[in-house]
C-alpha cells in the first residue's frame, strides 16, 4: 500500500492502482461508507468515475479533490447548498455555483444583523425597527419564508401572541407580534429548540433582567463566527478542486482542434 497526499487530504492507494482510487479508499480517508461515496457521485456532488474493464468505478485524486470540497462545504453552507455547489461545478457552471455562495454569505450578513438587532433590543428593550401597521398570517409566514401551520405552532407554544380580529376571527400580528416572529425565526435557524426560545421572547417582552438573553446571544455570536470560518476553508478546499480540474475552456479547443486536423 502507498499513500497519495493532496490538499484534499491523505488517502491509501491499492498496489498496481495505477493511481486510481477505490471507493473504499475514499471512504476510509473521511469515515464515510463507500455507499456514501457511490451515492455522491450518483447525486452529482462528484464527477462521473470510470469503470474498469472489470465495471468497477475507477476514482482518481480529482474526485477526492471533489470530495474534500463538498464535505468542508458542507459545514459552512449546509449539505443542501453545498450539493448544490458541486453540482453546478461538476456541469462547468461555475458562475452558479459562485452564485450560490455569494447567496449563502448574504445569508450569514443578514444573520448577523438580526443578531444585532436582537441585541439591541435586549440592551436598550426597544423593538426592533419594524414598518408600522398590522399584518396577517400568511403575509407573514411568506415573508418568513416558512409555512402559515409554523406560525400557528409557534402561537401554541406562546412565542407569538396575535390577537383575533373581532368580526372575522382571523389573526392579526402587530408590529411586536412582527418582531416576535422575527427572533423566533432567527433562532430557529440558529438551532435553538422552541423551548430555549422562550425565556428570550419573555425578557424581550417584558423588558425584564437580560441574564439569561445574554448567554444564548453569546452562543448564536459564537455559531455566526464559527460558519463564518467554515465557509472560508469550504472556499480554499473548493479553490483547491477548480484548481485541479481540466479548463473545460481549453478542453474545448484542444478537441475542435484535433478534429479540425482530422478532417483536413
Amino acid at each position: 500500500m502507498t499513500l497519495l497526499t493532496t490538499t484534499a487530504g491523505t488517502v491509501l492507494l491499492h498496489p498496481h492502482s495505477g493511481g486510481r482510487l477505490r471507493p473504499v479508499d475514499l471512504a476510509r480517508a473521511h469515515g464515510l461508507s463507500t455507499q456514501a461515496i457511490r451515492n455522491y457521485e450518483a447525486a452529482g456532488i462528484l464527477p462521473h468515475a470510470d469503470r474498469t474493464p472489470h465495471g468497477y468505478r475507477a476514482y482518481t485524486p480529482l474526485h477526492a479533490h471533489a470530495l474534500r470540497a463538498f464535505l468542508t462545504l458542507v459545514t459552512g453552507h449546509g449539505h443542501q447548498t453545498a450539493a448544490s455547489i458541486m453540482r453546478a461545478i461538476n456541469r462547468n457552471a461555475t458562475e452558479d455555483a459562485l452564485r450560490l455562495i455569494d447567496e449563502s454569505h448574504a445569508q450569514l450578513l443578514d444573520d448577523r444583523r438580526t443578531l444585532r438587532a436582537v441585541e439591541a433590543a435586549l440592551r436598550d428593550l426597544d423593538p426592533v425597527p419594524l414598518e408600522r401597521g398590522d399584518t396577517f398570517v400568511g403575509p407573514l409566514a411568506r415573508r418568513l419564508g416558512i409555512r402559515p401551520a409554523t406560525l400557528r405552532k409557534w402561537e401554541r407554544a406562546g412565542l407569538v401572541q396575535p390577537r383575533r380580529d373581532g368580526q372575522t376571527g382571523y389573526r392579526v400580528y402587530s408590529t411586536a407580534d412582527v418582531r416576535d416572529a422575527l427572533l423566533v425565526h432567527q433562532l430557529r435557524r440558529g438551532g435553538y429548540r422552541l423551548g430555549q426560545i422562550a425565556p428570550l421572547i419573555n425578557q424581550v417582552r417584558s423588558a425584564g433582567g437580560v441574564a439569561p438573553a445574554e448567554s444564548a446571544l453569546r452562543d448564536w455570536q459564537g455559531r455566526l463566527s464559527a460558519r463564518g470560518r467554515a465557509m472560508l476553508t469550504g472556499a480554499a478546499a473548493l479553490d483547491a478542486y477548480l484548481d485541479a480540474r481540466p479548463d473545460p475552456d481549453r478542453t474545448r479547443t484542444a478537441t475542435g482542434t484535433r478534429l479540425d486536423l482530422e478532417r483536413e
